[in-house]
């Protein structure tokens, strides 16, 4: 069974220029009838124009919309599949939990923690091929920016969202993090599934360690990422066009530093790896070799079709049809016009 799609359907919009043209094509007729009418009378104008036809730039108009209209449908390329296939997918489930609490606006890391975070994750998109990649959100809660899914595009227009303010409460929620990444892989996928967390680790809220643990022990690897340096740094915020940093209730500037050591334990309760950022590289690149050792499943198959372009046909079509009506003229032919093929 062969299948049939436009590839480029724009080009349809095209044929409405087809009612337009035979709207003036006809008040153009009528203006002249009108015209005709006013010069002479039907049997008059039969002796003074014996060659003129009124069928034939009918004939001749309609012959060019066919053309028009099959040129245009070449244009938009139909198409039609003949080449069915099964594709074999394999890879892995990955998720990527993002810390957004204000603390990871600090510039320790340059240009600030969560800006040199957004593009390293852009730059691991960029070098997934078969495996499913997912994305959290978390301060003080955690919401799914994007569902488990293989559309890379997707995920980096998502990606260029993120800020610290998608995230009406402020915190570290960590755990909330996990646990929401346990229930957003894919339930019937049996493949390898791993989280990455990625974040400064300060002031967590909830049991971290517990939720690695619990994930661990569903086979979902748990790794993280320290973003921060040990001096740690200030929080940069902007008033009236003017930058200045967060302070306590004493007026002294807060300086955010990474909780290593609790990452550290996260990564070891949840069976992976933990990695500490710095201006020279984030991590993500020792973390995408430990995923590419983790092995593959088969993550779908999907059947598709080779479409072979069959517009040379309607662009040939339109093109003898232009010739036809060039060929035909609008005057009677003064041999033909007595020649009755059924009269007697």
């Amino acid at each position: 069974m062969e299948l049939f799609r436009i590839a480029q359907p724009q080009w349809m919009y095209a044929l409405l220029i087809i009612p337009v043209l035979t709207f003036f094509f006809v008040i153009a007729r009528l203006v002249r009838k009108k015209a005709l009418a006013r010069f002479a009378q039907n049997e008059m104008l039969a002796i003074l124009m014996p060659n003129a036809s009124n069928s034939r730039p009918v004939v001749k108009f309609i012959i060019l919309m066919i053309a028009l209209a099959s040129i245009i449908f070449g244009l938009a390329r139909p198409q039609f599949g003949s080449k069915l296939k099964t594709e074999k997918r394999e890879g892995i489930e990955l998720l990527i939990a993002l810390d957004v609490s204000n603390s990871m606006m600090a510039e320790d890391i340059q240009p600030n923690r969560l800006e040199r975070a957004k593009r390293a994750i852009s730059q691991l998109v960029d070098r997934l091929n078969n495996d499913k990649i997912g994305l959290i959100v978390f301060a003080g809660q955690a919401y799914t920016q994007l569902p488990i899914t293989t559309d890379y595009p997707s995920a980096k227009l998502f990606l260029e969202s993120v800020s610290t303010e998608i995230v009406p409460t402020q915190g570290t929620a960590i755990g909330a993090a996990i646990e929401l990444g346990m229930r957003s892989f894919s339930p019937q996928f049996e493949g390898s599934k791993a989280m990455i967390i990625i974040t400064d680790g300060e002031n967590h809220e909830d049991d971290a360690i517990g939720a690695a643990t619990t994930a661990a022990e569903n086979g979902i690897v748990v790794h993280t990422i320290g973003m921060g340096l040990p001096q740690g740094g200030p929080i940069p915020v902007f008033r009236n066009g003017q930058k200045d940093y967060r302070t306590d209730k004493d007026g002294n500037v807060v300086v955010t530093k990474l909780d290593e050591p609790m990452l550290q334990q996260i990564a070891a309760a949840g069976k992976g790896i933990y990695v500490r950022a710095n201006n020279a590289q984030i991590g993500l690149s020792t973390l995408f070799n430990e995923i590419n050792k983790m092995e593959t499943s088969e993550m779908e198959s999907r059947v598709y079709s080779d479409y072979n372009d069959q517009f040379q046909y309607f662009i040939a079509l339109g093109l003898f049809l232009i010739f036809i009506e060039f060929m035909i003229l609008e005057r009677k032919n003064k041999y033909l016009k007595n020649f009755k093929l059924f009269g007697k």
